[in-house]
């Protein structure tokens, strides 16, 4: 049988005293998690334990001694031993270090199933210590111990015959602070956790352990990873007192704003259904929504919870740093004034390309030969339209720069709800070639449609939208005549307009993409994990993947001794699973049916989806 013993790194050179720890349930392991110095009175100790394990939920316990000799203390590791009579447990481990050695030996003393020690064996400890003058009492009351093992006992020699003793030497405060992944919800240690998740939890749970210092005044004296003392600043006290009435304030305004917006003056129909619709409406309101879990007064239970927290709180940051230095980039050089100087030229070179395209369409595009009718009236048609948005520009020229100046201050509000703005004001500003798209897709939808009804004509069947699938129908020749002609008709003004819907969709999608961009910087601002990464690059040990070991010492009479190192999250699996979830303003389509909408004329991004087949 193997017994392994987590041992800290910090009590390799504690003083000599009791191992207060943790038998992992359902394992062979023992978690040491502190070392109690000499002297101590054993009923305090018994009571701190018990206050200790009421704290944290551990079913913490003295699990031996640690015995570090120095100059006038050749009895304290004898003196040590006996006390398991007063702190009975499973096992009692008897660890104890030479100076100059890095390994340490390991005595198991076994114990009957009621705790206590047998009593012979206790009978004949103490006729050999009788027996052995020389090795009386001193002041101190403890037992002067041979050199060289020879007074060890039947039990030790039992224990040492009957176990293999590992030693997995840790880092505490790395283990106390890191997370294990993947994370799993908090539940207690049962049989069923791994022993590696087992000892994570052990020690990440008794963090109350690990509050009393060596510096503080108190009758039981601890070696644990706080034993150099602990450090505080004046400024991160303030922080933490300040952050309680700013969480108040802010959560009170946010109260406020939202029982504003969902007033029923700003839920009537068009005002809510524009809202849903502008890309700055609803970074806002995702915006109150992280705000609202920022400064909540619910402090985090969880692991993910305060990751979550802490990852906006840093994005919200970020994006309030990003917009202020957009705002000084925009205002110190009157960059908004030369930004509405150049915006007007610039809509009257789209216009006038637009113009041009349109005469080019009316001709003989590429030498395609065009129903002459159509084309002039599809052509004149999308011309109105294009004087129409020109003289709505010039109209609204006066004020530009005036809009223009307090859409830069809205970058107060963050950079993520500057860019929505601009995705918002791009699409007012190309409102004339949506409408191009939608006019040419529904009407090359309509043909689309109406030549696929009439080819099933042709073979006896139709739609049935009750059912909705394809059944046999018969027709008379007066709607076989009908349907030929009407279908004769639509296939030879079809090229006509897929070649405008064709022009219009490609403008169309140009100015998609540059709302998709837009879009993925807001996107990728608001999920970026920024607090998750800075723990991976500075404290990478806080977010572990796994552990590895490695030999730390064999030097022989002495137990194996292995290092426990923690194996850091990689920063993809980082982002993964610390990324925010983040909305769409529009639905997702895959590859295949956005291809299929282009090919059906169906638009790319539609007010309402399509739940029923149109016939």
């Amino acid at each position: 049988m193997v017994l392994k013993i987590f041992f800290p790194q910090c009590c390799n050179k504690a003083d000599s005293g009791l191992l207060v720890g943790h038998w992992l349930p359902g394992q062979d392991s023992a978690v040491v998690l502190a070392v109690i110095h000499y002297p101590f009175i054993p009923g305090q100790v018994k009571q701190y334990i018990h206050q200790i394990r009421g704290q944290s939920g551990v079913d913490l316990a003295v699990l031996g001694s640690w015995s570090m000799p120095k100059e006038g203390q050749e009895g304290m590791e004898s003196f040590l031993r006996e006390l398991r009579t007063i702190f009975p447990q499973g096992r009692w481990l008897q660890l104890s270090r030479e100076m100059g050695k890095i390994g340490f030996t390991c005595n198991v003393l076994p114990r009957d199933q009621n705790g206590k020690l047998v009593e012979q064996e206790k009978e004949l400890e103490k006729v050999e210590n009788d027996l052995e003058g020389k090795s009386g009492k001193d002041g101190r009351g403890w037992k002067n111990e041979e050199a060289g093992g020879e007074g060890k006992t039947k039990e030790e020699k039992t224990g040492e015959e009957g176990d293999k003793v590992i030693f997995v030497h840790y880092e505490q405060r790395k283990v106390m602070l890191s997370q294990l992944h993947p994370t799993d919800p908090p539940v207690p240690l049962t049989q069923s956790t791994s022993e590696l998740r087992q000892v994570f939890g052990t020690v990440s749970q008794s963090e109350s352990l690990f509050f009393l210092d060596k510096y503080d005044d108190s009758p039981v004296k601890l070696t644990h990873w706080q034993s150099e003392g602990r450090e505080g600043s004046i400024i991160v006290e303030l922080m933490k007192q300040a952050s309680t009435p700013v969480c108040l304030l802010t959560a009170w305004i946010l109260v406020l704003w939202t029982s504003l917006c969902n007033s029923r003056i700003l839920n009537v129909f068009p005002l809510r259904f524009i809202s849903s619709k502008l890309c700055s409406c609803v970074q806002l309101s995702y915006r109150t929504e992280h705000l609202q879990t920022v400064s909540s007064p619910t402090r985090a239970t969880s692991h993910t919870d305060y990751m979550r927290k802490a990852n906006i709180f840093m994005s919200f940051l970020l994006d309030v740093t990003l917009g202020l230095l957009l705002i000084y980039w925009l205002y110190r050089e009157n960059r908004v004034g030369q930004l509405a100087n150049a915006l007007l030229p610039a809509a009257d070179r789209v216009a006038k390309e637009l113009e041009e395209l349109l005469q080019w369409l009316m001709g003989a595009p590429a030498g395609l030969k065009m129903n002459r009718a159509l084309d002039q009236v599809l052509g004149r048609f999308f011309l109105y339209h294009i004087h129409l948005w020109i003289s709505y520009i010039h109209l609204m020229s006066p004020f530009i720069e005036m809009i223009l100046w307090y859409v830069g201050l809205s970058a107060c509000l963050g950079l993520t709800f500057a860019l929505s703005l601009l995705s918002d004001i791009i699409a007012l500003l190309t409102f004339h070639i949506y409408c191009f798209y939608v006019y040419g897709a529904r009407l090359y939808c309509l043909k689309v449609y109406g030549l696929t009804s009439l080819w099933r004509l042709f073979r006896g069947r139709k739609w049935n939208v009750l059912r909705q699938r394809v059944d046999s129908c018969s027709y008379d020749m007066d709607q076989l005549f009908i349907g030929t002609l009407l279908f004769t008709i639509l296939l030879f003004l079809l090229p006509t307009t897929a070649l405008y819907y064709l022009v219009f969709t490609l403008l169309r999608m140009v100015v998609v993409m540059v709302q998709g961009v837009l879009q993925l910087t807001v996107d990728f601002i608001n999920s970026f994990p920024l607090f998750a990464l800075g723990l991976r690059v500075f404290r990478s040990y806080t977010l572990a993947e796994g552990v590895k070991f490695s030999v730390l010492c064999e030097e022989p009479g002495t137990p194996l001794h292995l290092m426990m190192d923690i194996n850091p999250l990689k920063f993809s699996s980082v982002v993964q699973t610390y990324r925010t979830a983040t909305y769409s303003c529009y639905p997702k389509d895959s590859w295949l049916a956005l291809c299929k909408k282009l090919f059906l004329g169906e638009l790319i991004y539609p007010w309402r989806h399509k739940t029923t087949k149109i016939d």
